[in-house]
């Protein structure tokens, strides 16, 4: 698949080239033509039903324009403009509804600009699979202010029955596209844990727990790429790095503790995108305290890794251990440093003592917090509280880390008037400090508490955030998740909607995305 540069990439400006903005006249002709039978091939690789692969001949060189009419208005269409000049097209169509006869209006415009041809084409889809939300709504959608684009939502609400299904909605609560691989011989049995991400070619990626495999696939669901793991078994997250190299979490089947005990979850490794060897691997109960119980009992899955990103500032990685806190760690697997509760930390194998690499916290006027029951977790500073459970790290473009706090062991004492956060702290590597700058949800306690898993994302392109608890959330009518986006600076929420499922969970994870990717045209 192959994608190149949008040549508009608004909708605003996509009506703008076809249209006379004073007199909303068409500035160059338009010609009706027939689309040819059989143009349309809905879900050509049996694993996005939402969408179709257009191919035909057109009665003037030119490049494609399509707009799929949305159900809510303009500001509902999904309208895009591809660069396949010629006569020959080829293009995808996304953001059908389900059980819809979707329209589609086709523009072809030559390369002056001086003629075009139009076709409308309908498309009929089917039903959603039975693995998907009992019930989305969107009960704020301030659609000026919101930062543009589709929530691709990697769904739990089919747990436990295979495959899991994320889809991608939009701002009204319509489920744009989906992907369900029922019928896949290599993915019928999909466990994606942390969920999907779109690569920096404009593909998915996500990896899987039944085939221990990293997939690329693309917009019409077609398998593009795989990686195995060497024996490894993956569990919750695999991220791509700059250089195009595969991090990813993973277990160890012969991995044990010192005293012969088995372990679970405790590795990460680097995979090749190119040769798919392991380039790199981390053996946490080399760099960590594998004995430490201040907040799990569970020995096998002592620190139970839920997210790994690259720092590449630094040339480091960053871990999530939901049992130990949030860690930085060296190529060759040395601490950093460790932004956890300072309760309980002892040695490494290596017999290096880790409180030396414990962050110390800051107030907020910058000086060091020195109470000891702060220090310690079991009580909180006005100006600081610590990570507990926490999930979905993220380096916001200041340098800063944030994270879902989802706080559901907060002071060592579980579910007592539980709230989550989105949360960012300013860690100073240097000095070995920690501040805490912004949060929210702390205000919203219940209504927007997840127990479990969950995601922040940063939305640079109006400084917002996007904080979606995803786990048995409480909604007005039923339980499942939230996706909320809030401005950074004021609070102000512009964007809310619950999902419910008749399981209760709701996601891992969220991202506002655009629904076509960095490019537009495409290639078998």
């Amino acid at each position: 698949m192959k994608y190149s540069l949008l040549t508009c990439v608004t909708l605003l400006f996509l009506t703008s080239c076809h249209k006379d903005k004073n007199s909303n006249k068409d500035m160059v002709p338009v010609k009706s033509f027939t689309m040819p039978a059989g143009s349309v091939l809905l879900n050509p690789y049996g694993n996005a039903p939402l969408s179709a692969l257009l191919k035909f001949t057109s009665p003037i060189a030119g490049h494609t324009r399509i707009v799929v009419v949305g159900k809510n208005g303009a500001a509902s269409d999904i309208a895009q403009t591809f660069t396949d000049n010629g006569t020959s097209h080829s293009i995808p169509v996304l953001g059908l509804y389900p059980n819809y006869k979707n329209t589609v209006n086709v523009y072809v415009v030559d390369s002056a600009g001086k003629d075009s041809v139009e076709s409308v084409v309908n498309i009929t889809t089917s039903p959603l699979p039975t693995n998907t939300p009992a019930f989305i709504h969107a009960d704020i959608a301030n659609q000026a202010e919101m930062v543009s684009g589709l929530n691709l939502v990697s769904s739990f609400s089919g747990l436990p029955n295979p495959p899991q299904m994320p889809y991608i909605v939009d701002s009204y609560g319509d489920i744009r596209w989906i992907l369900d691989c029922t019928n896949d011989a290599k993915l019928s049995g999909l466990f994606y844990d942390c969920g999907i991400s779109r690569l920096q070619n404009g593909n998915f990626y996500f990896a899987d727990g039944t085939s221990s495999s990293i997939y690329e696939v693309d917009v019409l669901g077609r398998i593009v790429n795989t990686w195995g793991l060497h024996g490894y078994g993956f569990h919750h997250n695999v991220t791509e790095k700059p250089d195009g190299n595969f991090l990813i979490t993973t277990s160890k089947s012969d991995s044990k503790h010192l005293n012969g005990s088995s372990t679970i979850e405790d590795y990460v490794l680097e995979i090749n995108r190119n040769t798919g060897d392991i380039t790199n691997t981390w053996d946490l109960k080399e760099s960590l305290d594998e004995y430490r119980t201040a907040l799990t009992v569970d020995a096998q899955d002592w620190i139970h890794v839920n997210a790994v990103i690259y720092d590449p500032s630094d040339n480091t990685i960053i871990i999530s251990g939901r049992t130990q806190g949030v860690v930085k760690l060296t190529y060759d697997n040395h601490v950093k440093w460790i932004m956890a509760p300072h309760r309980g930390w002892t040695k490494n194998r290596r017999g290096e003592d880790l409180n030396q690499f414990l962050l110390t916290p800051l107030d907020a006027n910058g000086n060091k917090i020195a109470d000891a029951a702060v220090l310690e977790g079991t009580v909180n500073s006005p100006d600081f509280e610590w990570n507990w459970y926490q999930h979905s790290p993220i380096l916001i473009p200041n340098g800063d880390l944030m994270i879902f706090d989802n706080g559901s062991t907060r002071n060592f004492v579980p579910l007592v008037n539980p709230y989550s956060r989105a949360v960012e702290f300013k860690i100073d590597p240097v000095n070995m400090t920690v501040q805490q700058k912004w949060e929210y949800g702390k205000e919203r306690g219940l209504e927007t508490f997840s127990l479990v898993v969950s995601s922040v994302k940063y939305l640079p392109e109006k400084n917002h955030v996007l904080f979606s608890p995803g786990y048995q959330v409480t909604n007005t009518n039923g339980l499942g998740g939230k996706m909320i986006e809030v401005d950074y600076a004021t609070k102000k929420v512009v964007f809310e909607t619950r999902v419910n499922s008749t399981n209760g969970w709701g996601w891992h994870r969220v991202q506002r995305l655009q629904l076509y990717p960095n490019g537009n045209s495409y290639q078998q």
